[in-house]
């Protein structure tokens, strides 16, 4: 076989190729269980430290469940863009423990995040009995949000991908990316703290109706940065 028959994933990483199978394993898994193991779904995603269904072991296995489609995909995408690289540069064992801290200060800063918007509406960081719907109504306004910090499910492998991205741009700062719908290439030291920024605004403003966990992508890139200095990882050409 020549090289221009080559395979896209010939020359994939041997972590980032393993990521990528049981990130689809899982996502896989998750569909066709579901409505076979009761409760599989409480116990895989990750929750508020003080939430019914929290549990130990959501720190790691929250980073392979997603909530749809196009986030898995999405993310796969991105982490098969940017982490054979990051891989290939910094050895594989090393991007293995790489990858796994920045996911876990992504749920990290995501749970202090909410602990202190439990306590501006309660006074405390816990509530008693949360499995409790009165427990949540004597908060009156402020009801809702606070059932919904306890009930809902933090999942995706994005916190750790934030910490590739950032470990990318650190390390080829210069490298020149196409983005959609942009018909310029930009380089990476520009698109991605674009990115961080934009990540910062949307959680900060918390608009009706998103879903989606911004603290925990902000979580994974700052322990990204402060790997990236504290191994100091070089810049390359």
């Amino acid at each position: 076989m020549n090289g221009y028959n080559q395979s896209p994933f010939a020359n994939i990483t041997p972590v980032v190729k393993n990521l990528l199978i049981i990130n689809v394993l899982f996502f896989i898994g998750s569909l066709a269980l579901a409505g076979v193991v009761p409760g599989l779904l409480n116990l895989l995603p990750a929750y508020y430290f003080n939430a019914p269904n929290f549990r130990v072991w959501q720190i790691i296995t929250y980073m392979f469940m997603h909530g749809g489609y196009m986030h898995i995909f999405f993310n796969m995408f991105v982490l098969f863009s940017f982490g054979p690289i990051v891989e290939y540069s910094i050895g594989s064992k090393k991007f293995f423990n790489f990858y796994f801290l920045c996911g876990i200060g992504a749920i990290a800063l995501q749970i202090l995040v909410q602990a202190f918007e439990v306590h501006a509406i309660t006074g405390a960081f816990t509530i008693s009995h949360p499995e409790l719907e009165a427990s949540y109504m004597q908060y009156g306004a402020q009801a809702q949000k606070l059932f919904d910090i306890y009930n809902t499910r933090i999942v995706g492998a994005s916190g750790a991908i934030f910490g590739v991205m950032i470990a990318f741009g650190m390390m080829y700062p210069n490298m020149e990316m196409m983005i959609m719908f942009i018909p310029v290439p930009i380089k990476a030291k520009y698109i991605i703290p674009g990115y961080i920024v934009l990540e910062l605004f949307l959680g900060v403003s918390q608009s009706s109706g998103d879903g989606v966990a911004h603290f925990a992508h902000l979580g994974g890139a700052l322990i990204g940065f402060i790997m990236v200095k504290v191994w100091r990882l070089q810049q390359n050409r």
